[in-house]
Order: C-alpha cells, then structure tokens, then sequence
C-alpha cells in the first residue's frame, strides 16, 4: 500500500528486533492482535508495514513503518496520533522522520509567510535577520517598552517577548503589547527603519482571540508561539486564518521526537514561518550536525510547503555571529538577548554591532 512512511529509532536486540518492530506497527495502527481482526481489508489495507530495519548503532535500530494515509483523518490531531500516539509512552521508541504522500501533504498548507514573507515584512533581502528578547521577567510594560525602543533605534529586525512573558501581573499582555508596538513604531519613523515586535501568544482558545485581537488592534505583524504549549491542532489552527507571520519557540517540545522532524518539519508543516532552537555550543545546545539537519528540514524543498526560517539561539553573543552566518549562511535569522542585555548603558551601541556584524559577515561566506 502507499501511504505515510515514519522512521523509529528503537533500543531492542538482534534476536528481538524484529518482534519490536512488528509489535510497534500493531500499535501505531490496529492496535489489537491481527489474529483476531475478521475483516481481511482491515490487516490489507490499515495494518502498518515493515518496511526496513536497518541497526543504527550498538543495541539502537532505524525502523521506517508504511502507514494508510487515511488512518491520520488527514489532520494534524489524526497525524500526531498515527506517528507517536501509544509509542509516545514507550521509553525504547524515538520518532526521527516521516515522509508524507503527496496526498496528505495537500492537506497542510505550511507557513502563510515563509522565508521570502518575512523578508518582505523586515525589508531585509541580503543578509541573515536579527532577532532579540525582551527580558528579564518582571519589567513594567514601560520599561520593556523602553528596552524595545533601544532594539529597534539600533536595527534589530525582529523584537520579540521573552517567550516567558505571558500574562503577569507586571506586565499584562493588553497593557504591554500596545506600548512596546507604539515605541517601536516611534523607533521606525525616526531611523527609517523596518523592525517588527513579536509578543509572546498563548492561552487556551477564547483567551487566544482575545489577545489577537488585541495585537492586531495595536499593528502587530508578527507573533510568538509555542506550539507545543498551545497544542499542535490548535496551532495548525490558529495559523491557518492568521494574517500574521508566525515565531515558533520550542517551549515544552523536549519529547522523544528528534528535533529536525519536531522543530523543522512538523513546525513547519503546521504554518511556522521561522523555528527558534538551541544552538550548538549555547547553554543547552544540540550538537552540530541535529542544528544543521533542523536547519535543511526547515528550509529544503517539500511539496508545496514554503521554507520556514531557521533561528539558532540560546546564549548566543555578537562575537560568534561571523561563525554562525558562515553555518547557516543568509537564509537565518540569528537571535541574541542577554549578550545585548549584558551591556547596560552600552546597549545601543552593543545592538549596532551585532547588526552591523551580521551584515560585514555576509560578505565572508
């Protein structure tokens, strides 16, 4: 059968592998004995296949199942349950990769924006974005209003909250975001320039409207989104009719799904226009070959779906920014807060250095 094929990387032995293996496509499908399923076209056609095993390294092997493309619903809640629903709850079993029909990647229109979007919002066509944060938790709307002002008088493309920033009582969402949009605004019209604020969106569905009627009322173009805090269907809903770029932070996605699937494919293929990540050699980073897999599932061609963005980030500074352009080359966008934080009355100055240096690097791939 064609259909939807996921890769697993399973902790088993030689002689129990291929048990394992049968046993997890029973799971992720029927989910009951095939000897006691009376309908011949339910193990033809929704039993998941064997496709390969392959042993991956010492006691770890690479299995790819073949699942009915009908079994996901075609939806994102139907899809999620499909790859990693019971196996979710299995300790030996990592979902590393899928590799959708054409049929069912029809069904996901990916980022509204994309990379050449957000290029078009930021009016930054040559050179790798710039992105910040604004923290730390516990300032005034005024004082992050004022933070944000500095940000964007020194170039920064994108300032977007602390993805921490909610709904504290310090700083409510209704009372913050319409003061830091206006002070950025003011920072456009005296530089000329293009930077965008990117509050911090969460909550359940009727508090979700609320705020984004409340960003849209105050300009905003983009927004900042946890979609693993949200939940992948309501993500995928939310961006479907949002006429706002879309941020994705991986809050809460430390799950037993490698990062490249998790961070660059399925964020992408539910609308997020750029992926925020850990950095190698940041404060929790991943290693440099998963940050350069996300990087190319984000942005290598698949079907129809535009690229989204990939952002390295995660205790980043200004003196690496030549070595990351070098990595992720211009299609990125490097993210830097506490290093421009951490220079005080120096923060302007510090700002223009980092967008001056993401320019000069361009020049050096």
């Amino acid at each position: 059968m064609q259909g939807l094929e996921a890769t697993y990387h399973i902790e088993s032995t030689p002689d129990q592998i291929g048990a394992r293996a049968e046993a997890l496509a029973i799971e992720q499908s029927i989910e009951m004995p095939p000897s006691a399923v009376r309908q011949p076209e339910v193990l033809r056609e929704v039993l998941a296949q064997v496709v390969s095993i392959q042993e991956a390294e010492k006691g770890y092997y690479r299995v790819v199942l073949r699942f009915a493309g009908q079994t996901t619903a075609f939806e994102t809640a139907g899809l999620l349950n499909v790859l990693f629903g019971n196996c979710a709850l299995q300790e030996d079993v990592e979902l590393v990769d899928l590799n959708l029909p054409s049929e069912l990647l029809s069904a996901f229109a990916g980022p509204r924006f994309g990379i050449v979007g957000l290029r078009q919002l930021t009016q930054v066509h040559d050179r790798p974005l710039t992105c910040t944060a604004l923290k730390p938790q516990g300032l005034s709307p005024t004082q992050l209003a004022e933070l944000a002002r500095t940000f964007a008088l020194g170039g920064i493309d994108i300032v977007k909250d602390d993805h921490g920033l909610t709904n504290q009582p310090y700083a409510p969402f209704a009372e913050r975001v319409p003061i830091i949009q206006k002070a950025i605004a003011e920072a456009n019209a005296q530089t000329g320039g293009h930077t965008l604020y990117a509050p911090m969106l969460t909550g359940g569905p009727k508090t979700l409207l609320e705020r984004l009627q409340t960003a849209k009322q105050a300009g905003v173009q983009v927004v900042l989104v946890a979609p693993m805090l949200l939940g992948l269907p309501a993500f995928a809903e939310l961006v479907q009719d949002l006429k706002m770029a879309v941020l994705a932070h991986p809050a809460f996605a430390g799950h037993r799904i490698a990062p490249p699937l998790m961070l660059g494919k399925l964020f992408r293929l539910l609308g997020a226009d750029a992926t925020i990540f850990p950095n190698y050699g940041g404060r929790f980073a991943y290693s440099t070959e998963t940050c350069m897999n996300l990087a190319q599932a984000a942005r290598v061609p698949w079907g129809h779906l535009r690229p989204t963005l990939p952002v390295p980030a995660g205790g980043m500074t200004v003196e690496r920014v030549e070595e990351m352009v070098g990595f992720y080359g211009t299609d990125s966008m490097l993210l830097i807060g506490g290093n421009l934080l951490a220079a005080g009355d120096s923060l302007l100055e510090r700002t223009q250095a980092f967008v001056q240096k993401v320019a000069a690097s361009v020049g050096k791939i």
